[in-house]
């Protein structure tokens, strides 16, 4: 797996509303794409302007693939990247997890 934490803050109070929309609307394409096993996007309750992506991808090679994705090329790149400052992190969680069932 290849977990991926990027945390959004959006510049100008004006552009809020359409970040959330933005990331709202890339969350079906994303989950659509191969390999991507979860994303999902948070704003924060403390921070209007502060967003946090959580990412799973099967691996590192899906995640690459997904730049080149609908999401990115149509949402991220043209609407988000222009309103915001953000910070990737490819994480590992601090313990294993443990699949159910």
């Amino acid at each position: 797996m290849f977990d991926l934490v990027v945390i959004i803050r959006v510049r100008a109070a004006g552009d809020i509303a359409a970040v959330a929309d933005a990331l709202a609307r890339m969350r079906p394409l994303c989950l659509a794409e191969d390999g991507c096993v979860a994303w999902e996007a948070y704003r924060s309750e403390a921070d209007p302007a502060r967003f946090v992506l959580v990412e799973r991808w099967a691996d590192r090679a899906h995640w690459e693939a997904h730049g080149s994705g609908a999401a990115i090329r149509e949402i991220y790149v043209p609407e988000l990247l222009p309103r915001v400052e953000r910070e990737v992190h490819p994480c590992r969680p601090v313990t294993p997890i443990v699949a159910e069932g």
